[in-house]
């Protein structure tokens, strides 16, 4: 059986396979290697997934949602008309079309996934993204990180036999930083850092919101329309700068038109606080790893973000040298995700290819602290793994009870880097009772066992005494639990999907439902003409007049397009 590799990523997401000797990428039924993710409900209330769903974004906005990764492992649930998902199972929707993509390229049923993730996700988004995936119908048993994905996919075109190298992951909701070494056909992760919670995205906001502040006005001021339309424009704005156009935001405001100009400078003054957060992970990856700089051989950029100016100049002036520019940020991870897959398959081509990671939390356990008084304070965080260490990987520490009268103890599993036990993500609890008849001030040994697929294993035992008290990290809060993955999954198996065959036709008609409403006059009744004459073709249905006029409204909508910017 086939095993494919995903990036299910923020802003786009792709499906990769292992065959002939490399790793592929799949189109989707509109012949695109990314779709965008991106989901929403149709008219009739079903499932919208992709390039669809995106160009419904401006003139749907209640029925359409995007950047949903950003809530992988939250109880928060998202609303698409009458209807409420979580962040889960908005992700296995895109999941299941990456799937229906692959098994009508491949031929055949697919049922297993290497899927890829964000190397700062914690424990619990790792979970959710599994979640995910057996939601989609997909057995995951690999998660890899998407710095590992990129650089394997690096690795592999890399001629030097020896060589350090950064990878610069800037998604469009989240970024990471991996800092790797190529040796004798080894793979190795040396240190990884980042941010959940900083990407593309947030570019675009600082866009719309100096627009919105110019005018005294703010988010929940304008309708929901108004604001998609406006990071429409900050996302093409975006792309403009990189060829030094600057761009214009516009939008119609309590019936008067409002408009600012941005360039470059502007825009690069804008988001100098999120440039200055994007130093800080590298800065400590660099540390946990103990080189310099000068030490990396070359810089790997990943991610559709990552192309802006702004970031690529703040790398080159970090590290005196330009980013590496000959692969396709877009693709690598799904590229990488695939060669995984074929490791997975146990593929002869890749049988010489060797890949280490790394824990990228520490983990620990909650503890006393003893004060020279003789006073105990509660809450402090004890490491047990630090971060950056080479999984797979088992610990063991010791402890000591706090009191000769002590009938239990709670074994309190937590993942971070607060000195704080409460300012860190409670993964778990272990509660051990003492036998009754014994007393007396006991020393506890507290192993800790992480593999290379994220799963935790807590091994406690009492010196002194036979029994041996385990657990596997299973259930986090924020996660679902067994009963309600099966009524979710129950609830998302009678979702409609529409046919692969009509995506193309549908996503015209959602393409010219977009331009008719952002355009004004002659062009808004040429662009109605347009789609009536499609929707005419379609009522007819007669396939070869329906390809016909499919071909010219494509034509239409391009050449409209095209003159307009």
């Amino acid at each position: 059986m086939t095993i494919i590799g995903i990036d299910l990523g923020t802003t786009n997401s792709a499906v990769s396979v292992w065959k002939d000797g490399r790793s592929l990428l799949i189109p989707n039924a509109l012949g695109d290697r990314l779709t965008p993710s991106v989901v929403g409900l149709d008219d009739n209330g079903d499932i919208l997934v992709g390039r669809i769903a995106r160009e419904r974004l401006l003139t749907h906005p209640l029925l359409t949602t995007s950047a949903f990764k950003r809530h992988m492992g939250t109880p928060r649930e998202i609303r698409l008309g009458d209807r409420r998902f979580r962040a889960e199972e908005l992700s296995a929707l895109v999941l299941r079309a990456l799937k229906a993509d692959a098994e009508s390229y491949l031929g055949e049923t697919v049922t297993e996934a290497v899927i890829s993730v964000p190397a700062y996700f914690n424990d619990t988004q790792r979970k959710a993204t599994r979640m995910a995936g057996e939601l989609a119908g997909l057995k995951v048993e690999r998660l890899l990180n998407e710095p590992t994905a990129a650089a394997i996919a690096y690795g592999l075109h890399q001629q030097k036999p020896e060589t350090q190298f950064l990878v610069f992951d800037l998604g469009g909701g989240t970024f990471d930083v991996s800092i790797l070494e190529l040796f004798d056909g080894v793979m190795e992760v040396k240190a990884v850092a980042g941010d959940n919670y900083l990407g593309g995205e947030d570019f675009t906001d600082a866009i719309v919101d100096y627009y919105l502040s110019s005018f005294g006005l703010s988010v929940s001021s304008i309708e929901r329309k108004t604001l998609a339309a406006l990071r429409e424009q900050a996302e093409a704005g975006k792309r403009d700068l990189t060829k030094h156009k600057p761009f214009k935001l516009s939008a119609l405001i309590d019936g008067e038109r409002k408009e600012r100009e941005i360039g470059r400078e502007r825009f690069e003054a804008l988001v100098q606080p999120l440039v200055d957060r994007l130093r800080r992970p590298i800065e400590r990856a660099l540390l946990d790893a103990s080189i310099d700089g000068d030490a990396i051989d070359e810089i790997v950029m990943v991610g559709g973000a990552s192309r802006m100016p702004v970031v690529y100049g703040m790398l080159s002036r970090m590290f005196g040298r330009l980013p590496a520019a000959h692969i396709d940020p877009d693709e690598t991870v799904a590229v990488g995700a695939g060669v995984q897959a074929g490791m997975k398959e146990r593929s002869e081509e890749l049988q010489d290819v060797v890949m280490t990671d790394v824990c990228p939390y520490t983990l620990g356990t909650e503890v006393a602290m003893a004060y020279a008084t003789g006073e105990y304070e509660s809450g402090h965080f004890s490491p047990i793994i630090d971060r950056n260490t080479f999984v797979p990987v088992s610990r063991v520490k010791r402890f000591s009870t706090v009191n000769e009268d002590q009938k239990k103890i709670v074994v309190k599993i937590y993942q971070g880097e607060n000195r704080l036990a409460a300012n860190n993500l409670l993964l778990g609890e272990l509660e051990v009772e003492f036998p009754p008849e014994t007393s007396g001030i006991r020393d506890i040994d507290i192993r800790y066992t992480y593999d290379i697929n994220g799963i935790l294993e807590v091994e406690v035992k009492t010196e002194g005494l036979d029994d041996v008290h385990r657990i596997v990290i299973e259930e986090n809060p924020g996660v679902m639990s067994r009963e309600e993955i099966e009524r979710r999954l129950a609830k998302l198996s009678a979702l409609k999907m529409h046919p692969r065959e009509q995506e193309r036709n549908r996503l015209l008609l959602a393409r010219g439902d977009r331009l008719y409403e952002e355009r004004l006059g002659d062009e808004r009744e040429w662009i109605g003409l347009a789609m009536q004459r499609f929707e005419a073709a379609l009522h007819r249905q007669d396939k070869r007049e329906i390809d016909e006029e499919a071909e010219r409204l494509e034509q239409f909508l391009n050449q409209f397009e095209g003159n307009r910017r």
